[in-house]
């Protein structure tokens, strides 16, 4: 929840910083956030419907596979969510809508499909969510394309890199957890990475995917202009994920795979807080606008 909520604040916040060089419109923002929290929450929730089975074997006691929840209210939770995140995406700019559809397009061709059926389904995981950073800063900075806009290019560079850096540290983040599930997935026949390679070339491949997203959240910084704040909290944080990956590399078992989702998610989380954080220390002391002027000061 911590990075599902910080990741399209985050988003948000930079595109506005880049586009006008102040702090989004307090109401787009929080419809930005919201929205892009409940389309990521929404893509968990129906993953977890169609899993239920290998669930049943890795994670008994969670709400499905336990029938706390049943999977026709997790659907329409799930769909709940969703139109949620749609309403908002709608309100604020069809652009962004677009990116919505495609996103929940491939994660929903992951989830039914591709899982059960390539040891490469984590590819369009991060796909769909790489889409989600763009399409909060097509909500808040217009593409040009269905909404008027002051540029001449589709998407800035900066976002441009975020979205990348979400698609390829998702792929290390999802890897953990699916090295996590590893039994039920074997036993149910889904050829995942490490069910077809192992364990310890997927550990060694998770590591190289940090790398590069280390690379490319340094990336952003650089190109947004960024200051102290920021780099210190990417650069340290960066660094003990990549000292927990190699951890995991010397000892690749199913329980540290699933210590290094959960430790994934806090990485980013952290990461998403410091762009908020050094945005506002920018903007404050060059003269904060917007944002119901930084929060009706």
């Amino acid at each position: 929840m911590f990075m599902d909520i910080t990741l399209p604040a985050a988003a948000a916040i930079l595109a506005s910083y880049f586009a006008a060089g102040g702090l989004p419109e307090f109401l787009p923002f929080v419809l930005a956030t919201i929205g892009g929290f409940c389309a990521i929450t929404s893509a968990y929730t129906f993953n977890d419907v169609f899993d239920v089975d290998i669930d049943l074997i890795n994670l008994p006691n969670r709400p499905l596979p336990s029938n706390v929840i049943t999977r026709r209210s997790a659907f329409i939770y799930a769909l709940f969510l969703g139109l949620i995140s749609a309403a908002c995406a709608v309100y604020l700019n069809p652009e962004a809508f677009v990116v919505l559809i495609a996103a929940t397009a491939v994660i929903t061709l992951y989830t039914v499909y591709f899982k059960r059926k390539t040891p490469f389904s984590f590819i369009p995981v991060g796909v769909a969510y790489g889409l989600v950073p763009v399409g909060i800063w097509f909500a808040i900075d217009p593409a040009g394309v269905l909404l008027p806009s002051v540029r001449s290019f589709l998407l800035p560079l900066p976002g441009l890199l975020f979205g990348l850096m979400i698609c390829m540290t998702d792929w290390g983040f999802t890897l953990a957890g699916v090295c996590r599930d590893v039994e039920g997935d074997r036993v149910k026949g889904a050829p995942t990475l490490p069910v077809t390679y192992g364990i310890p070339k997927t550990a060694q491949f998770i590591l190289v995917i940090w790398l590069l997203g280390l690379f490319l959240s340094l990336s952003i910084g650089y190109t947004m202009g960024l200051g102290p704040v920021y780099f210190l909290f990417a650069f340290a944080s960066g660094m003990w994920m990549l000292w927990r990956c190699v951890r995991f590399i010397k000892n690749p078992k199913p329980e540290l795979g699933g210590k290094l989702f959960v430790e994934g998610s806090n990485y980013r989380g952290v990461m998403f807080s410091a762009m908020i954080v050094d945005v506002l220390l920018l903007i404050y002391v060059n003269g904060y606008t917007s944002l119901s002027s930084f929060i009706f000061g």
